[in-house]
């Protein structure tokens, strides 16, 4: 299978190709459903085309929590068929369709009560360990262990003494949520899929009830594309009843945005070997390993203001510092955070007042023919939503379809990455990087490592680290311009790297480096480099005012503070 390249010149041309005649499914949302909606399609043989308004994973599925898991809450609610489903794809992601990306990460859970306790969450985390393994691809994680509080406290340094009388400790997953949806749309393209970002829908094509195709607006190029397809997949996720409304179609069911906001702190800030999982009041709080870093969060609360750009408030700040204080040694200050992130979870609406309660189910309508909307959901399933998503489209199509394939089908770069990682020691003798770096290399982009290392013999200045974000070298930063699709310095330092939570500046040391580098890839000019460090720049300021406001309504209006597209 031939690599697919996501540079600007292959933009242009898969929106022009996309205009040029009828697709079999368009699919509109570039999310981590969006991408593997457009895979599923592209695989089954169907002629495919994928459309973001703005950058792949822009949206939701840049601002998780970074988990591959079953959802053990979801045992707790009794909802088995939900956490099997989960726990299988789990196992498929780490073992078969993306090794390169999803890798296991150890939790402790600490007990506080003798006795009922250790029984009661014991037998929960030995359901879901089995049930993992009855999926058939749950054998490659650590089944659990059960701790006294002296052990427990030898692996997690950081608690409290009087925070646990013992603990139990499991294994989930966790990948880099943005990278996941990049390499997913690449893999897209590389089956045949025509892929564009910055395209936005602006409306619906209609022959009587029959939804026939879409208008795009080319936000980078300008200019508008009439787009038809047999079948088009609305899978927008928050926006989902935004997109409904350019039809003016009710939707059979509605979506309601939940914010999750999570903090990163630098990993000697917490001395601990394995991540936490803790209980509040209305869900749980993760301490999630992360590089050299530790992710906490999540809040769960509900949100009605800006989608694009949804604002983490100081009260938001403040309620994960108390949560997770209750139980270190050594709290946490305002000053160990480097960085902020907020998201919203789609969440299907109607079975709850309360958001924390809203299903996390997915579910497939075809409201008008030629349009199927999918929503709902969580990251981990994407699969089996995009499955649905294609399986209710293809009912509309006039040709026999494949089944799904999805299931046999790795992401880009996970063939030959087991191989590659045996030989990480030849491969820096080979080319003068130390061997922690071809490793960092080898878990961001797997065998496709071997095209980074080709711009590096080309210009040995990129086998350099970045000035101010040193896990990164300067040809990560070249790469995601010429082969992963990124347009802007935000598209870079936000979401091909993570340099934008990683650092304490944010990343604005490392804007005008990282602008000039890429500058030649995406035609720059002086002018235009300004512009992109200037806009990033804004966007920080933005995201840091709003951070100090004490509620949404005020860190929303802070955070709009900032313009939304850089002017060309």
């Amino acid at each position: 299978m031939k690599t697919a390249i996501l540079g600007p010149a292959q933009r242009a041309e898969a929106l022009a190709r996309m205009a040029e005649r009828e697709l079999d499914i368009l699919v509109v949302g570039g999310g981590v459903v969006g991408a593997g909606t457009a895979l599923d399609a592209a695989t089954r043989g169907l002629s495919t085309g994928l459309v973001e308004a703005r950058d792949w994973a822009s949206g939701t599925s840049s601002r998780s929590s970074k988990l591959i898991h079953g959802g053990l809450r979801y045992l707790e609610m009794l909802d088995f068929a939900l956490v099997r489903e989960a726990l299988k794809e789990r196992g498929l992601l780490l073992e078969r369709l993306a090794p390169h990306l999803v890798k296991p990460v150890p939790f402790l859970y600490p007990l506080q009560h003798k006795g009922w306790e250790r029984w009661y969450a014991g037998s929960g985390v030995a359901l879901y360990d089995a049930m993992s393994v009855s999926s058939g691809h749950g054998r490659g994680l650590p089944v659990h262990r059960h701790l006294s509080q002296k052990r427990a406290l030898r692996v997690a340094p950081c608690l409290k003494r009087d925070a646990l009388v013992g603990a139990l400790q499991y294994y989930d997953a966790q990948m880099d949520d943005a990278r996941y949806v990049a390499t997913m749309v690449r893999t897209a393209a590389a089956y045949g899929a025509q892929v564009a970002n910055r395209a936005r829908v602006v409306g619906f094509l209609r022959e009587g009830e029959r939804v026939v195709g879409v208008r795009v607006e080319d936000v980078e190029g300008g200019g508008d594309y009439e787009i038809r397809a047999q079948q088009i997949v609305n899978a927008t996720g928050v926006w989902t009843d935004d997109t409904q409304a350019l039809i003016g179609e009710r939707g059979q069911f509605h979506v309601r945005a939940s914010k999750g906001i999570h903090l990163v702190v630098p990993k000697d800030r917490i001395h601990s070997t394995t991540g936490l999982i803790l209980r509040t009041e209305k869900s749980v709080l993760f301490v999630i390993p992360w590089g050299r870093h530790w992710i906490v969060g999540t809040t769960d609360t509900g949100w009605d203001l800006d989608k694009a750009h949804p604002a983490a408030s100081s009260a938001d700040i403040d309620y994960l510092l108390e949560h997770v204080n209750e139980v270190l040694a050594t709290p946490l200050t305002r000053d160990d955070v480097e960085g902020v992130y907020a998201g919203l979870r789609p969440l299907l609406a109607g079975e709850s007042d309360a958001t924390s309660k809203l299903s996390r189910e997915h579910t497939v309508a075809h409201p008008v023919p030629g349009l199927v909307v999918v929503a709902g959901g969580k990251y981990t399933t994407y699969r089996v939503m995009a499955k649905d998503a294609v399986d209710e489209a293809v009912h509309g199509l006039d040709q026999r379809v494949a089944d799904c394939v999805t299931e046999d089908v790795p992401l880009v770069g996970a063939e030959g990455y087991r191989a590659l990682w045996n030989a990480r020691a030849r491969i820096a003798a080979r080319t003068g990087l130390h061997v922690a770096r071809i490793e960092h290399l080898l878990n961001r982009y797997g065998s496709l490592t071997e095209e980074l290392l080709e711009l590096v013999v080309a210009d040995p200045a990129l086998g350099e680290p970045l000035a101010h974000a040193d896990d990164y070298l300067r040809a990560e930063a070249v790469y995601a311009c010429t082969h992963e699709g990124a347009r802007h310095l935000d598209d870079v330092l936000t979401r091909r790297t993570r340099i934008s939570i990683e650092t304490f500046d944010r990343g604005t040391r490392s804007a005008r480096e990282v602008a000039e580098l890429i500058a030649p890839a995406l035609g720059w000019d002086d002018d235009q480099v300004e512009k992109e460090i200037a806009h990033y720049q804004k966007r920080v300021e933005a995201e840091r005012e709003s951070q100090r406001q004490p509620d949404d309504l005020t860190a929303d209006a802070a955070r709009l503070g900032a313009p939304d597209i850089v002017p060309l």
